[in-house]
């Protein structure tokens, strides 16, 4: 398995992550103990946006990082699809 580096933003990514580990909890703990649909549903909802948020984060980071390597030493005429497939992965 490669072992790839640790990039500026993984810290907050795990801090995001760890966040959403503990909504989740709550989620199950509110489950066990009856609480109203409407509240769990409000608490999974705020778990899938911080994990949706991390993932998001995690992929611009990727591309801001690992993939400039590679496209990097590309003259900017060619670099046009590089650069729109960064743009649009803003919408994930």
């Amino acid at each position: 398995m490669n072992k790839h580096p640790v990039h500026e933003s993984h810290p907050e990514i795990v801090k995001r992550l760890k966040r959403a580990e503990g909504h989740l909890r709550s989620v199950v703990e509110m489950i066990e103990s009856g609480r109203p649909c409407i509240d769990v549903a409000q608490q999974l909802h705020a778990v899938e946006k911080a994990v949706g948020q991390a993932k998001k984060a995690l992929i611009q980071d990727h591309l801001d990082h690992c993939l400039e390597d590679v496209v990097g030493p590309l003259p900017r005429n060619q670099r046009a699809s590089i650069d729109e497939f960064r743009k649009i992965t803003k919408y994930l």
